[in-house]
């Protein structure tokens, strides 16, 4: 019987570690893989998980010097850039006037601004595609620009609501008696309350427009005006040669930064997931 709490706490750290290992294994994976010679990676003989030869950095160099690896990581940083500036621009003032001025409205039409979110790209990217090119933007980042914030923007707001309606009514009302406008309770007080939820925001609208494929290969096609997610495969993959060094050192370089910056605030995300109830659903 003494025994028993023992050899639970066992188990359990063993699980955990069993778990964290296979969570890491596909970044693991990507690093060693980036820095294996050639001899050493397609060798059948040779340990995969160890550098059978000495790790050489040449895969890397010739990601950066002879690919257009830089240029796609520079759009995707522009692209990024700008998605969560229109992003917080829109979202964040939307989320607060529906968890503030509109009452039990507000409060249904969160649900309804989810919905949007979930509508699947493959439906939208045909007839967005349209307006794209009816508008001039096909073959630029600007193309990018103007759609991803119809993913972020129901998003972002959906997800600031919950952070909007934890401040205390009681905070605002004392600003307000003060006499503060409703603009500068705004600014003043809701704003700085929301910072993990606005922070959460910036990461997951900049981690979209990272990550998606769909339309960045769909709208762009010149080499000048794409993405790390459709220029990598493009420029690395050339017929029936890979390149799996600088493929593996490529995500990796984008892939890792980004893991971490969300292990980070997994604790705000799942915040902003725990939207309450409209007050007629309470009761």
């Amino acid at each position: 019987m003494r025994t028993a709490p023992v050899v639970r706490t066992i188990g359990f750290y063993t699980g955990l570690a069993v778990l964290c290992l296979f969570a890491i294994f596909p970044a693991l994976w990507m690093v060693i893989t980036a820095f294996k010679r050639n001899g050493d990676l397609y060798d059948p003989n040779n340990n995969p998980f160890l550098f059978n030869l000495p790790p050489r950095l040449s895969h890397i160099s010739f990601l950066f010097r002879q690919t257009n690896y830089p240029i796609f990581l520079w759009n995707s940083f522009f692209i990024g850039i700008i998605v969560v500036a229109i992003t917080l621009a829109l979202a964040v003032p939307a989320a607060y006037s529906l968890a503030r001025l509109m009452g039990h409205s507000g409060e249904r039409s969160s649900i309804a601004i989810f919905l949007v979110y979930l509508i699947p790209p493959t439906l939208l990217f045909i007839p967005l595609y349209e307006i794209v090119t009816m508008i001039g933007a096909a073959n630029t980042v600007w193309s990018l620009i103007l759609v991803y914030p119809t993913i972020t923007v129901p998003f972002c707001t959906w997800l600031l609501l919950s952070f909007f309606r934890s401040i205390p009514r009681e905070v605002e009302e004392a600003a307000l008696t003060d006499g503060w406008s409703r603009v500068g309770v705004f600014f003043r007080v809701a704003l700085p309350l929301a910072v993990p939820g606005i922070t959460t925001c910036v990461v997951f609208a900049f981690a979209l427009s990272l990550s998606d494929y769909i339309y960045a290969a769909v709208f762009v096609s010149t080499t000048a005006s794409r993405t790390v997610s459709a220029g990598v495969p493009t420029e690395l993959i050339r017929g029936d040669i890979y390149y799996w060094q600088a493929l593996m050192a490529a995500t990796a370089i984008v892939g890792i930064p980004l893991a971490i910056v969300y292990g980070l605030l997994f604790d705000w995300l799942v915040k902003g997931f725990q939207v309450e109830l409209p007050r007629s659903a309470r009761t």
